[in-house]
């Protein structure tokens, strides 16, 4: 090969004239021209001197931007925190003497602190996002709860709107929708509107179950009726829709508004303003409601804590952050808030039933979750929502609240007359 590049024709003076060894053209391999392959050179055509110059461009080229492309991906890894194993997985990773070369870089350590750095602001952002709009959510859940009436379900209504809409984009979603057909878009347009006006005939009609069953049979037609195949998958998704969305959050209406019978044993009833309804505003309905909502407050907050500090056996595959170490925390802390609440409020007055009430709270809570969580498993998405900064989608907040309002008003009318009140 070396003799066959030996001499290679450039073009000078409108003449040909041999390459030499320390041309800048010339390959490093080629003999010198005081050598005796240069001495009787080779016609070689001066095409093959173009090819291999090109050749050695094109390598460099290629290194350039081989060099430039690791520089993008150490860019990106600052400016996307977390997601630089995905943009730009390293080569060589099972060779430890690479990866230990690469990690004592400075480069990479400086990129390694900024990375840090960045993903710890985040999650302090995060943090204070949560805290801040959780407290105002709860302020302003707080006053609309003691309000009733009309104030509680116009409130109800508009969280199952946005509910009902999270809901039914996750059914669209491309996880979801890969192994089934979701509704059309229209009738999940229609869902909604249903679910939004089922908390106001529950309040206005006083029961619910007609209610529901007429409109599960409206939208059966339609889907049957449609245009092209019906599928099943439709029929079971809008109807779960309209049954998830729709039918229990109208407990919580029914558990507010309908048990209108006044709490008189509640020492903090006794001293509330006339101007405010008095003595018979503390209803058993918003007594409930009030020991309902703090002992899921207190299971969530609890499993939280619990799963953080002693986190180690994964309680389902749902859900696979969940432990059974912070669910144990998560029911202490919900049995141990809703008996505290009833020795303040002297309802209910038995220690077993306030106990049993606290356990089935909790139970609510934590089947709501995960049914929520299966949801968004299937459709491969992290949250429902982006509504609320720091907590996600409406249906994220409200998940544990969706069976709870069923459970508590079930057992307020069959459960409390066997344990006593």
């Amino acid at each position: 090969m070396a003799s066959a590049m030996a001499g290679l024709p450039e073009l000078r003076h409108g003449g040909l004239r041999l390459f030499a060894r320390n041309s800048p053209c010339a390959c490093q391999s080629l003999p010198s021209s005081s050598s005796p392959a240069s001495a009787a050179p080779r016609r070689v055509s001066i095409v093959h001197h173009f090819v291999a110059c090109s050749t050695r461009s094109r390598i460099a080229v290629q290194r350039e931007w081989i060099r430039r492309g690791r520089r993008t991906c150490r860019l990106m890894r600052l400016v996307v925190a977390g997601a630089g194993a995905d943009l730009c997985p390293s080569n060589g990773g099972d060779n430890s003497d690479a990866g230990t070369s690469r990690d004592q870089n400075p480069d990479n350590l400086q990129d390694n602190e900024d990375m840090s750095s960045i993903q710890k602001k985040q999650q302090q952002d995060q943090l204070k996002n949560r805290v801040i709009f959780g407290l105002a959510i709860g302020i302003g859940s707080g006053f609309i709860l003691l309000a009733g009436g009309w104030v509680f379900t116009i409130a109800v209504s508009a969280a199952v709107f946005i509910a009902s809409r999270e809901y039914f984009g996750l059914v669209r979603s491309s996880g979801i929708t890969a192994g089934m057909t979701p509704p059309p878009r229209y009738v999940s347009r229609i869902c909604c509107v249903i679910c939004t006006l089922l908390p106001l005939l529950t309040l206005y009609l006083g029961h619910m179950d007609a209610s529901v069953t007429s409109f599960a049979f409206i939208i059966a037609t339609i889907l049957i009726l449609q245009r092209g195949s019906p599928r099943f998958a439709q029929l079971s998704s809008a109807v779960f829709g309209l049954f998830y969305c729709g039918y229990l959050p109208c407990f919580w209406v029914k558990l507010r508004c309908g048990l209108e019978v006044p709490a008189l044993n509640t020492k903090l009833g006794a001293a509330w303003p006339i101007l405010f309804g008095g003595q018979t505003h503390w209803t058993v309905g918003l007594v409930a409601s009030l020991i309902c909502i703090c002992g899921v407050i207190a299971a969530d907050t609890c499993a939280f804590l619990g799963g953080k500090a002693f986190g180690r056996t994964p309680l389902t595959n749902v859900s696979p952050k969940k432990t059974r170490e912070g669910a144990l925390a998560g029911l202490t802390g919900c049995v141990a808030i809703s008996v505290l609440l009833s020795k303040i409020l002297c309802w209910p007055t038995s220690l077993l039933s306030a106990s049993a009430f606290g356990v089935l709270n909790f139970v609510g809570s934590l089947f709501g979750d995960l049914v929520e969580s299966m949801i968004k498993r299937d459709a491969g998405v992290k949250d429902s929502g982006s509504l609320i900064p720091g907590h996600g989608g409406i249906l994220d907040r409200v998940d544990s609240y969706m069976f709870t309002g069923a459970l508590a008003y079930s057992f307020v009318k069959v459960g409390l007359p066997l344990f006593g009140v």
